[in-house]
């Protein structure tokens, strides 16, 4: 029985690599997540992903997850895992997986181009985990947002209702844009 019982939690832990993969997890995050042998990971990997993975170091710093756009990406992905964490029996990685996946549909169905991959997401729920980062609740809108542990909660207010100046003026096809008070005067007339 015992045997059994390793064999599944092999294929479980194969199904979860496997996953991870096709999401485009760096073998780093396959390694801490698995149990699974480096070797049999990048047989795995090459297997799957069709190409060596990539080399170099995960990202380290919590300063990309404070930039205007991709702490909105940040900060949809992990209000989705925070939910998905309270709600649902999985392991932890399964919860980074399934929010994940999420966050993609919620991008795509907004036209967005996703900023986070799921190698940063999953060290976003390192770094929140760690108290590096947390979320932390918008004066103005009431949304939660990724920010320092000892950002002054009383007084914060997120990158969307306090823009920098030049944030959502780029052209990137799939960027958030901010529409001008003209478009804005526009679609209120429209109604």
């Amino acid at each position: 029985m015992a045997r059994n019982k390793s064999i599944l939690t092999e294929a479980r832990q194969i199904e979860r690599a496997v996953t991870l993969i096709q999401l485009g997890a760096r073998l780093q995050v396959l390694e801490s997540e698995t149990d699974l042998s480096y070797e049999r990971l990048l047989r795995l990997y090459k297997e799957v992903a069709g190409k060596s993975p990539s080399k170099g170091q995960l990202p380290f710093s919590t300063d990309w997850f404070m930039t205007w756009q991709p702490n909105i990406h940040a900060s949809l992905f992990l209000n989705i895992h925070e939910y998905l964490n309270k709600v649902a029996e999985l392991d932890e990685i399964d919860v980074v997986i399934k929010a994940y996946q999420l966050y993609l549909e919620q991008t795509q169905s907004q036209g967005l181009e996703p900023l986070l991959s799921v190698t940063r997401a999953w060290r976003l729920v390192k770094f929140v985990d760690n108290g590096m980062l947390t979320l932390t609740k918008c004066s103005c809108c009431g949304g939660h947002f990724v920010t320092h542990p000892h950002e002054i909660a009383k007084h914060f207010v997120c990158g969307m209702c306090n823009p920098p100046a030049r944030a959502g003026k780029g052209k990137l096809a799939g960027a958030l844009q901010i529409p001008s008070a003209q478009d804005r005067a526009a679609a209120a007339a429209a109604y």
